[in-house]
Order: structure tokens, then C-alpha cells, then sequence
């Protein structure tokens, strides 16, 4: 006796990644093992020798991801209850593994079964159908994918939805003649890869013109057109850095009351599309370097870069290290403009460079550590080495280094070298109030909880902080 089933009574399969996730697992547990274990390189080398199912189990059994952060589609899950509440079966169908497979269907509670991969079986494309068909039969199903890889699945399922393609698989889709719906919710968009890149820390690099100002070698046409370059370049690194430091801190993000809405951490732009471009990026900021500027850019370039990947994987970690890690990255970028245009540096800039970039990293460390206090935690802010406790010792800290600087440029003015630049060295004491009053702003506004970018950015943003920096401007002119 055969016994038909009702369509709404048929299953409906749910593909994971890029369908219910708007992300890769196999990319999220690659990043993941790289941030966890940097120096454990070889040992996917050795998984992915034995097949992309060793390669997978391999990093989802060696990596910590913590499925509730991950993200889902909303819109997606929106569809699934509603199915549920109809009464179909809802199955869980991923070429993912297993193990993390099973814990985002504990996690979100809305799968009867999950069919994954293990470690014999990559679970994709004809095997992922055969599995089915051998279950459910021919038409037995319905089926939610996006990729090339379901478009056999697709044709063995009685209804196709289609959610988020990749591209030219909606028409092969359309060509199979299922389709019920074409679901469009994580469509990545050109603001969105801006952010990616943070062009707006681009500012920063204007700290390359500094060693520039201060030789008064600014109306010099072949070194400022050095400096421009110099700027180019530096920028596309930093780019390439941002992406990477993302990706690396994916999990950390999604923690974060407003680094979570980050591009890749909330999966509006795709991990394979950051793991694309930032070597792309890099290659074209050294091979311009080489081409148009002295070697020893392209060197600080290359220091930068390794400082940095060094302070994402490792030294962001470690209290106090990390602050100064980034006072040296903000000093590198003097050290870049000295190396762009040929000059030495002086005891006094780096000196007074290194001081008031310690402050304002320890600003940047404040103000993390403020939103964690006004939370209610009282932990260890994750992937950091600090409590919300340490707020009124690193405002002192940041405070003091601060004044040193002011300190440090008092002490220049009667440096032989000031003299022989300056005309009227004696003027450049007024800079030291102005100077004094800044740091003092931007610690007073960083205490109330209201500096919410970086600061140095902040300061090219900010009207008070461009009119101290005018004036400044205006007291090293009349020295002159």
C-alpha cells in the first residue's frame, strides 16, 4: 500500500554555508587556526594531502569557533520556523563537518536531522544528492542553496530556493525549471568593501609629511612629490594590514558591542573576497615602493607590515606591550616619510614622537575599557590584557606620557639644532600650552566616555583639535 506524502509534508534541506550562514566554515576555521596557531602552518598542508574532507575535519577539531556569534540570515531562520510551524521536517544539510555541523543545530534548535561530511566524505555537490535522493527519493524534497555545487541537488528536489547566489547560478538555477523563490538578504556592497579598507585611517599617513615640515622642505617639489607617493603606498599597505586584522579577529569582533557590525565579522563581505585582496594590495604598495622610491621605504614598509601582523596574532594580547607596539606602528610612519625623502631623524622627533603616541594609544585602550566598565563587566576584556579595573591606571600612565611630550619639546627649543632652523626659537614656547591644553582635552573627553574613534583620527576630525593644530602651525611659522 503506498501512502503519499503532502507537499507541505515533504522536507525541506537547508544548505549551511552562505544559505543559513552568511559565511564559509571551512575559511572561518582556516582564519581561526591561522590567529590560534600561527606557527602550526604545515599542519593543514598535511590534512589537505589526505582530501578536502581530512583538510576540513582537521581545522573544525583543531580550532575554537563559537557558533553563537556566527552569522546567521535572519531572514533565512525566518523562513525555516514558519516551515516548522507548518509541521515539515527540517534537515540540516552541509559539506562542513560534522562536529560544527551538530553544534549550530544545538545552537539554533531548528533542525530533525544534519547530514555533514566527515572524515571520509566531503558532503558536497553529487554526493550531498545521492545522499538525499537515497533517503527522500527523486522530488522527495525540497531544497535552500546557493551555490554551483547545488545545482545537481536542485535537480533531484521537487522546489529550489535560492538564496544569496553566487554569481551566474541563478540562471543555471532558472534553467532547471524549480525555482520557488530567489532570496536576496546579504547582498555585499561597494560601502562596505570601503569600510573593509578603512580608507578613512588613510589620515593617518599625513604623519608621513612630518620629518617634511620640520626640515622646511615642504615647498621642495621632488621630496613632496616623494611624500605623496610615500602616502599612496603606505596607505595601501595599511589597507591590506586592516583586512587581514579582521580576518584574524572574526571571533573577537563578533563579541564586540560595535566591532561586530564590522563587514566580515556581521558576513556582509565574504572572507574569500578579504583572503583576495589584501595580498593584492600588499604586492602593489612594496612593488611601487621599489620602483618609485629608495629602498629604505620600501624596508620600513615591510617592518611595518611584520609589526603589525605580529600585533594582531601575538602582542595585542600582552598588557603594556600592546600600547607600545602601537605608539611604534603610529612612529613608523614618521620613520616611512624620513626614508621617502632621504632624511635622518633627530633624537628630539622620535622622542617626542614615541610619548605622545604611547598617550594616545593608552587613549585608544581607555576608551575600549570604558564601554566594557559601563557594561557591567568585570572580566578580562577578551583578546586583551586588561580589566575594566585598570582604567584609572592607564589613564595615569597615558596622562604622563602625554605631558612628557610637552616636556620633550620644551627641552628642544634650546637644542642646538632648534637654533639653526629657527630664526626665533624662543617663539616655539607657545607651543607648549597649546599642547598641554590638547592632551589634557583629549584625556578629559576620553574620561567622560566620548571618544569613540581612534585618536588620531579623532584629531583630524575634530574642529577644536584642527584649530590647536593650526595654531600650532601658525607658532613654528613666525619661529621661522
Amino acid at each position: 500500500m503506498n501512502i503519499s506524502i503532502k507537499p507541505q509534508e515533504l522536507p525541506l534541506v537547508v544548505d549551511l554555508d552562505g544559505t543559513l550562514l552568511c559565511s564559509d566554515l571551512l575559511l572561518e576555521t582556516g582564519v581561526a587556526f591561522v590567529r590560534q596557531r600561527p606557527f602550526g602552518f604545515l599542519k593543514p598542508l598535511g590534512w589537505l594531502a589526505r582530501g578536502k574532507a581530512a583538510l576540513k575535519q582537521g581545522l573544525a577539531l583543531s580550532t575554537d569557533i563559537d557558533v553563537t556569534v556566527l552569522p546567521y540570515d535572519r531572514h533565512v531562520i525566518e523562513i525555516i520556523e514558519a516551515e516548522r510551524r507548518r509541521g515539515r521536517p527540517i534537515i540540516l544539510a552541509t559539506a562542513s563537518h560534522y562536529s560544527l555541523a551538530e553544534r549550530i543545530a544545538d545552537h539554533l534548535q531548528l533542525f530533525d536531522r544534519v547530514f555533514a561530511s566527515d572524515s571520509e566524505v566531503n558532503l558536497s555537490a553529487h554526493r550531498k544528492r545521492d545522499l538525499l535522493v537515497s533517503h527522500y527519493g527523486e522530488q522527495g524534497f525540497d531544497y535552500m542553496g546557493n551555490s554551483n555545487d547545488d545545482l545537481s541537488i536542485w535537480a533531484s528536489a521537487r522546489l529550489a530556493y535560492v538564496v544569496n547566489p553566487e554569481s551566474g547560478v541563478e540562471r543555471r538555477a532558472n534553467a532547471i525549471g524549480n525555482v520557488e523563490q530567489v532570496i536576496r538578504s546579504n547582498s555585499s556592497r561597494a560601502k562596505d568593501k570601503i569600510k573593509a579598507l578603512r580608507l578613512h585611517q588613510w589620515m593617518k599617513n599625513a604623519l608621513i609629511f612630518v620629518p617634511l615640515l620640520a626640515a622646511h622642505q615642504m615647498l621642495n617639489p621632488v621630496l613632496f612629490l616623494n611624500c605623496i607617493l610615500a602616502f599612496l603606498f603606505f596607505g595601501l599597505c595599511a589597507s591590506s594590514v586592516y583586512l587581514l586584522n579582521d580576518l584574524l579577529d572574526l571571533t573577537d569582533d563578533r563579541h564586540h558591542l560595535v566591532k561586530c557590525h564590522r563587514p566580515f565579522a556581521s558576513g556582509r563581505l565574504s572572507i574569500k573576497w578579504g583572503l583576495l585582496v589584501f595580498p593584492v594590495l600588499l604586492f602593489y604598495a612594496i612593488a611601487g615602493s621599489i620602483m618609485f622610491l629608495a629602498w629604505q621605504f620600501a624596508a620600513v614598509l615591510v617592518a611595518y607590515y611584520i609589526l603589525t601582523l605580529g600585533y594582531s596574532l601575538f602582542l595585542k594580547r600582552y598588557m603594556a606591550v600592546d600600547v607600545i607596539a602601537l605608539a611604534m606602528l603610529y612612529t613608523v610612519r614618521i620613520i616611512a616619510g624620513a626614508a621617502a625623502c632621504g632624511f635622518e631623524l633627530t633624537f628630539w622627533i622620535l622622542a617626542f614622537s614615541m610619548f605622545i603616541f604611547l598617550s594616545l594609544a593608552l587613549v585608544k585602550r581607555y576608551a575600549e575599557l570604558w564601554d566594557a566598565r559601563k557594561s557591567g563587566r568585570t572580566e578580562k576584556t577578551r583578546g586583551r590584557g586588561y580589566y575594566p579595573s585598570d582604567l584609572e591606571m592607564i589613564s595615569s600612565l597615558g596622562a604622563s606620557s602625554g605631558y612628557l611630550s610637552v616636556m620633550v619639546l620644551a627641552l628642544y627649543i634650546h637644542d642646538q639644532a632648534a637654533t639653526g632652523l629657527y630664526t626665533r626659537p624662543q617663539v616655539i614656547w607657545l607651543a607648549c600650552p597649546l599642547l598641554l591644553f590638547w592632551i589634557t582635552r583629549v584625556w578629559m573627553l576620553t574620561h567622560r566616555g566620548q571618544m569613540h574613534d581612534d585618536p588620531v583620527v579623532f584629531a583630524i576630525r575634530d574642529r577644536v583639535s584642527l584649530v590647536i593644530g593650526a595654531l600650532f602651525a601658525v607658532v613654528f611659522l613666525v619661529a621661522a
